[in-house]
């Protein structure tokens, strides 16, 4: 789905399917295709068809990237068509396991929330942010819903601010504060006849629904192909005439920050980087009756990697490995100023 495509617009059960469809193709893309075709699934109301859809990953031979990610997904989606029982026990699982990972911490945490289980939601995220943030400088970026998430928890259980909502409001960016956004007296102002109180509300309402989006939101990005140092010289030597697009291995790495830098300048949102590979890139070519000498077809082959869930965000944090491989921290990298 394209990020440009209204959401009251899309067919989600026909865009699972077509989701579906392409996992059997590429197998060793399946965690991120049936990830996104559970996702319609729960949108179109076919709650059992996404748990199928989670069950099937978990049953899969491959390992997965981040089965506690699928487990929370599949307890949260469980929960809200009836089986409390079973999604209490995946998550009971997921807290005991503490994964190194913010984005299941998330999803049980605020499943408990939305369940009106206030104090165990508090619990939850109060132990993945001494897990994942105790000794850490700045926040990693996929942190900062769980922050946000604890600060909204303790502000609907009255309770007082402590150090790690004193950091939750030192990495929120928004115009109105968090304590704005998370005040349990905001819903009484929706009753109001003020039309001053209620141009108010409706003003914080669409900046929290902003964030909202953009911490859920797993748009299509704009990627840009990224050949690794052996793949390229593979690549050059089996068909002569990329060499063009490609003089150096050097001057590609550099012409891929500076792409990237040149879209975030002009506005383009959901930045992204794909990595190819020759056995990849030459079935592609041949699944569009095309020769993988043609230049032009490399942008197609880098929007279909993204298509399958391949694209890595770009820009890393800072003090995150570069995009390049180099084993150093990007921002003394390829993000050096």
């Amino acid at each position: 789905m394209r990020p440009d495509t209204p959401a009251e617009n899309v067919d989600h059960t026909t865009e699972a399917a077509r989701l579906e469809r392409t996992a059997d193709l590429y197998p060793e893309d399946a965690e991120a295709l049936l990830l996104r075709a559970a996702a319609h699934r729960e949108l179109s109301g076919d709650r059992p068809a996404a748990t199928a859809l989670y069950d099937r990953l978990l049953a899969s031979s491959q390992e997965l990237d981040d089965p506690y990610l699928v487990r929370a997904l599949k307890a949260s989606n469980l929960w809200e068509y009836g089986h409390e029982a079973e999604a209490r026990a995946i998550i009971t699982g997921i807290r005991t396991a503490a994964p190194r990972d913010a984005a299941p911490w998330v999803i049980v945490a605020e499943s408990l929330e939305s369940h009106d289980e206030l104090e165990q939601a508090h619990e939850t995220f109060t132990e993945a942010v001494r897990l994942l943030l105790t000794g850490v400088e700045a926040p990693p970026r996929a942190t900062h819903p769980l922050l946000f998430g604890r600060h909204r928890v303790r502000r609907m259980l009255g309770a007082a601010h402590d150090e790690w909502d004193a950091l939750a409001d030192t990495v929120h960016t928004l115009p109105i504060t968090l304590d704005e956004l998370h005040d349990p007296k905001r819903v009484w102002s929706l009753g109001s006849e003020n039309p001053v109180e209620l141009e108010a509300e409706i003003v914080r309402l669409r900046a929290e629904l902003g964030a909202y989006r953009e911490a859920l939101s797993r748009p299509f990005p704009v990627a840009v192909l990224h050949w690794p140092a052996g793949e390229l010289a593979e690549l050059t030597e089996a068909y002569p005439s990329l060499a063009e697009e490609y003089p150096s291995y050097e001057e590609h790495l550099a012409a891929i920050e500076a792409a990237l830098r040149e879209l975030a300048a002009s506005g383009t949102p959901n930045l992204g980087i794909v990595t190819g590979t020759v056995p990849s890139y030459e079935a592609f070519a041949a699944s569009e009756l095309a020769s993988p000498a043609d230049p032009t077809l490399l942008p197609q082959y880098a929007t279909t990697l993204a298509a399958r869930g391949r694209a890595v965000a770009w820009p890393p944090e800072r003090s995150a490995a570069c995009w390049c491989g180099s084993g150093r921290a990007y921002g003394e990298c390829h993000g050096a100023d």
